[in-house]
């Protein structure tokens, strides 16, 4: 159980609440559910099922299970290691941003309920509890300009060419945000498997209950029809179906090392093929769950304003969790008990995620330098975390979503496409999905099946191939709230991307350099396992396999 509710603690984040829902309605409503469904089953899942099965087997993380695998493509675990990194700079300042709305939350009246505060502005239009109230393409809402000017104050930034000072309530709100991570991960498994006991279970409790008071609002079905209905002529466009595999890859989270990192902890008869379908069910069904609780509110909101429902659905990204939602509870009959739960759910659905990144990343460096590192987990951690803390600091700034923008674009956006497509191929043609299908039966007594094979072979890999291409070959100009991102933003965002892909090329050429021998020798050598026996994990390092 801990291990199932580590992965689904990671696999269930806070893209599944705002990520989800928008992509649903942007692509068709209920029409979406088809390559939805067919992505995950074809593409999400195999690789989920392949990512258990690998770290259970070989018990190491994401940098030395290629000696055992394929040499060679050892640059993919450096480039994991360096994508975890780039997430952990952005993704904790959003629990931050959560963090800071829960505090604020504890109030007789919720500060973004009224335009009466200090950092609201002439535009400022409260349009609940007021019926003569004009809605015009100028007016922000209160909950608006308390994300933009209180929380960001996004004011005092001129873009990304000045991004201005620090925010201190948000460094103290990030500083015990990494804090909370560190006392979870500083004592390995053995802890963070306890912790998310409480950080996959509540979101659902909070689910629950706010799916239950958005279905009592006025205006909650328009916003569920909204939702699920069909448009069957966006099928036929291309870009759906880019979007449904990148929402079910990125939800599942194969290639991040995190799979590989956990698994890697678990007793070796342990049946990963169950728990590749549960987790990736029960993510799949939170995800649309989700979009229930996301979309009475917004139907709640429309018939407020007395405008459709699309006109309030435009907010996508952090800003539907930051405003959207956050406007429609303000305006709730007990809104301050609402608020503290929503904020709540959303600090521990990220807080999980980050357990489960940062895990990948302490497992894959203690795993592969174990002299240096054996009894020193503590240390470590301690490091990786004031790092990420450091880099994560250009994200609290005044122009700092600005910059979280960009990270969240580009830092793990195709280039962890990319590592599990050459992970894909490493595996099934390098490693050969026959040996790979005997080490899952030493496990779990029974071979996977043709379909498994070739999904592992050729369906899922050509996903991928067909993601990253249409990724690179249609790329929309990237803009936040107002602000269009300059062209050297797009070029560093790329940079960026490629620092942490470029391990693999580097390390290919380094690898055959280094080989003795004929060209066609050094390649015999590189491509075959290194080792072929199973690495001690628990009794090497020291910790108690997870049940």
């Amino acid at each position: 159980m801990d291990f199932l509710l580590s992965v689904i603690g990671f696999a269930v984040d806070l893209g599944n609440v705002w990520r989800f829902p928008y992509i649903c309605y942007q692509n068709g409503g209920g029409a979406f559910l088809i390559p939805y469904t067919l992505m995950a089953v074809f593409g999400g899942v195999p690789l989920f099922y392949m990512e258990l099965a690998l770290g259970q087997f070989h018990r190491t993380g994401a940098i030395p299970i290629w000696k055992r695998i394929c040499p060679i493509f050892k640059g993919i675990g450096f480039a994991i290691c360096i994508i975890g990194l780039y997430v952990s700079f952005y993704y904790n300042t959003i629990i931050a941003w959560a963090l800071y709305y829960f505090y604020s939350s504890f109030s007789g009246t919720l500060p973004w309920a009224s335009c009466d505060n200090p950092w609201n502005t002439p535009d400022c239009t409260n349009y609940f509890g007021s019926s003569n109230v004009t809605w015009t393409n100028f007016s922000r809402s209160p909950a608006e300009e308390f994300y933009t000017r209180k929380v960001l104050e996004i004011q005092k930034s001129g873009g990304l060419y000045d991004i201005g000072g620090i925010h201190w309530q948000l460094l103290l709100c990030l500083f015990l945000i990494f804090a909370i991570v560190y006392f979870s991960l500083w004592k390995g498994v053995k802890t963070s498997g306890k912790v998310v006991w409480v950080t996959a279970t509540l979101p659902y409790v909070v689910l629950f209950i706010l799916l239950i008071r958005g279905a009592t609002l006025p205006g909650a079905w328009r916003g569920v029809v909204f939702y699920l209905r069909p448009d069957w002529g966006k099928l036929l466009s291309t870009a759906v179906w880019v979007d449904a595999a990148a929402q079910i890859f990125f939800s599942l989270g194969p290639g991040f090392g995190v799979l590989l990192a956990l698994a890697s902890y678990n007793h070796f008869h342990n049946n990963c093929y169950r728990d590749a379908l549960i987790t990736s069910a029960v993510n799949c069904l939170t995800s649309f769950l989700s979009g229930f609780v996301i979309f009475t509110v917004l139907g709640y909101m429309a018939e407020m304003r007395d405008v459709e429902v699309e006109d309030v659905a435009r907010d996508k990204g952090p800003s539907l969790l930051f405003i959207t939602y956050p406007e429609a509870i303000a305006n709730m009959v007990g809104s301050t008990f609402f608020a503290i739960i929503f904020f709540l759910m959303m600090i521990t659905l990220g807080l999980d995620s980050t357990f489960g990144g940062l895990e990948a990343v302490i497992t894959a460096v203690m795993d592969e330098y174990p002299q240096v590192l054996a009894g020193r987990r503590e240390l470590f951690v301690l490091g990786l975390i004031t790092v990420s803390f450091l880099g994560s600091l250009s994200t609290l700034t005044y122009g700092g979503a600005y910059v979280v923008k960009l990270l969240e674009e580009f830092g793990a956006g195709c280039s962890i496409l990319a590592v599990v497509l050459l992970e894909t191929i490493a595996v099934s043609w390098f490693y050969g999905i026959q040996r790979f299908s005997h080490d899952v039966k030493a496990m779990l007594g029974f071979t996977p099946g043709l379909f498994w094979k070739l999904c592992w072979v050729a369906v899922s890999p050509a996903l991928l191939a067909f993601i990253v291409i249409s990724s690179l070959l249609e790329q929309p100009p990237l803009t936040l709230f107002d602000y269009q991102y300059p062209e050297w933003s797009t070029l560093v965002g790329h940079l960026i991307g490629a620092s942490s892909f470029i391990c693999i090329p580097f390390y290919m050429v380094y690898k055959l350099v280094w080989t003795p021998g004929s060209l066609k020798q050094r390649l015999a050598v590189c491509i075959r396992p290194e080792k072929t026996t199973r690495a001690p994990r628990a009794e090497g390092l020291g910790l108690a396999p997870v049940l």
